[in-house]
């Protein structure tokens, strides 16, 4: 039997050879792909960088402010201090919401967001007084959480004044030992926050005696007995009824909710 021909085994040498060759101009193919593919990734990412801190085309131009309402738009500008002409991207937001918060005690919440491509915006929400202390002829604004955070000169309307006048019997002085004058301030914002709200409007002040002995003073004399300030709603749906039973009366006791009382015309 012949064997193969010269012809065919130069063919049988070529299928041999070819599969070899075609994997390894694959594998430069890939290469030079993989290759062309980083340089474009490293070119857009400084260009990216250049855009974001060099370039004059996102820099802060403007800072604009919501929300205030005692506070002004500058007085807030000039605490959150917002470097103008720095990159949009390098802004510290972290650090303006505290330095406004350390400088700005009114602020009870702040939001500084960037407002691509040339502003940073601060939302700001501010503490509401709900009692009001004396001190010399001014008037320190005290909020729902007992944070006393602005002097102010005149005192703002509708908001009853507190008086911390913890009386020398030994159970008061207890008391005032025991809890201490900051946690008898943040009861009376508890029961201040708990009035009805049509007692609320004519309630001139709010009378710490005790931790148990809170009383509010209206404004046509009449006064209420509160008691603590624990058990405020059912207290406060008490006194709602005690007024519509006794519409004559001048004092009034919910201490004790399940055991009202009133007394006087």
């Amino acid at each position: 039997m012949a064997g193969p021909t010269t012809a065919e085994r130069g063919e049988r040498q070529q299928e041999s050879s070819d599969p070899p060759l075609a994997r390894r101009r694959l594998r430069l193919s890939r290469l030079r792909m993989i290759i062309i593919l980083a340089v474009l990734l490293a070119l857009l990412g400084a260009g990216s960088v250049w855009l974001l801190y060099g370039s004059k085309w996102l820099r802060v131009e403007r800072v604009s402010v919501a929300g205030t309402r005692v506070l002004t738009p500058a007085q807030v500008r000039e605490a959150a201090d917002v470097p103008l002409g720095a990159p949009l991207i390098s802004i510290e937001t972290d650090a303006i919401e505290a330095r406004l918060r350390r400088k700005l005690p009114r602020i009870d919440e702040v939001d500084v967001v960037r407002s691509w491509p040339h502003g940073i915006g601060l939302k700001v929400v501010e503490r509401t007084p709900v009692l009001i202390v004396q001190r010399g002829g001014k008037f320190v604004e005290v909020d729902d959480e007992g944070v006393r955070f602005a002097m102010v000169s005149e005192a703002p309307k509708g908001v009853p004044a507190l008086e911390l006048t913890v009386s020398r019997s030994s159970s008061a002085a207890a008391s005032l030992r025991r809890f201490g004058k900051d946690r008898l301030v943040r009861e009376a914002v508890r029961v201040a926050g708990a009035i009805p709200a049509a007692v609320a409007r004519v309630t001139q002040v709010v009378k710490v005696r005790s931790y148990d002995d809170i009383s509010l003073e209206l404004g046509d004399g009449r006064i209420v007995a509160w008691g603590s300030g624990e058990k405020g709603a059912a207290k406060a749906r008490t006194l709602t009824a005690l007024m519509k039973a006794s519409p004559d009366a001048r004092y009034f006791d919910v201490s004790v909710p399940t055991a009202p009382a009133s007394s006087g015309s």
